[in-house]
């Protein structure tokens, strides 16, 4: 177990920060090259798709402003409009929205971009906080820098089912080995390039207790930050905010996000619903799958919401 000033030592010792060159805003994202989108693209051999992202629904959720006009000819306005003969149609109607919604937190299945945690006032690749303004956002490693996607092969670890119950309990965290059990019993192994999904089994929590997530929940513990740069890994998720909490260290409240983001480059994918992949998994006997994530080309945000769909 990594005592708090290994983990405080992770920030230089797995730091990426220079590794792609100075400029470079996409951190542990280059580590999905040409032949990584191949090789996800040979993932692919039953040509069944699923969505881990839960459904946007509930008003804490979203903010919606929902207009609805059976016939836009009845539309105040409707003779002013520039479009032709759009006050005279009286079979067309529609609706539209006006959605707000604030994504980063413990419910919305969103990606994390480098630029979302500041360590000592610092982003990755060693740029200043001062680089995100209140009015444009940030001009560092921001969401866009993944504006191509992020395509390549998902590998999920099922360490609930490895371990043999329905779901962690709150504050337990997942370890090294807890990984290297899943891969022996999948039969599966994470390499460079890879996104990882860990299971810790709370999206059936959610579904079936109607638990949500407090102060306290399972997740990826700091110890597998050094396991994560070993292997090459472009992109973690989890059914999750990610890390445990607590993380067990007084100085270091979030390190998977901290360490991750900050020194790494590491791109999170936090609170996915993995009921689905699991079960498909499952059925298939297959755990590794082509994961397309896309996200929203929000300029300078730190991340976006995201329906990642995984293709086995």
């Amino acid at each position: 177990m990594p005592t708090q000033d290994d983990v405080l030592g992770y920030f230089n010792l797995l730091s990426n920060w220079g590794r792609w060159g100075d400029e470079d805003q996409l951190g542990t994202l280059n580590h999905i090259t040409d032949d990584v989108r191949l090789a996800a693209a040979r993932a692919v051999r039953h040509g069944r798709s699923v969505s881990c992202a839960w459904e946007v629904a509930a008003p804490e959720e979203m903010e919606r402003a929902t207009t609805s006009c059976p016939c836009a000819a009845d539309m105040p306005g409707a003779e002013n409009m520039p479009v032709p003969g759009f006050h005279a149609d009286r079979r067309w109607g529609f609706s539209s929205e006006r959605i707000g919604i604030t994504f980063h937190g413990n419910t919305l299945t969103h990606v994390d971009s480098p630029c979302h945690v500041f360590w000592d006032g610092t982003m990755y690749n060693g740029r200043s906080h001062s680089l995100v303004d209140p009015a444009t956002g940030s001009a560092w490693a921001a969401v866009t820098a993944a504006a191509n996607g992020i395509i390549t092969r998902g590998v999920l670890l099922d360490v609930a089912r490895a371990r043999g119950v329905p779901w962690l309990a709150p504050g337990q965290g997942v370890f090294p080995d807890d990984l290297e059990e899943a891969e022996r019993r999948q039969g599966v192994r994470v390499r460079s390039g890879d996104a990882v999904l860990l299971r810790t089994g709370y999206g059936r929590a959610r579904h079936e207790a109607g638990e949500s997530i407090g102060f306290t929940q399972a997740g990826w513990h700091a110890s597998c930050l050094p396991w994560l740069h070993e292997r090459g890994v472009a992109l973690i998720a989890a059914d999750t905010p990610q890390d445990v909490q607590p993380s067990g260290y007084d100085d270091v409240l979030m390190p998977v996000h901290a360490v991750g983001l900050v020194a790494m480059g590491l791109w999170l994918l936090d609170n996915c619903d993995l009921e689905a992949c699991a079960a498909t998994a499952a059925e298939l006997g297959q755990w590794d799958f082509h994961l397309a994530v896309a996200p929203v080309r929000f300029a300078g945000t730190s991340g976006s919401p995201v329906n990642p769909i995984a293709t086995f």
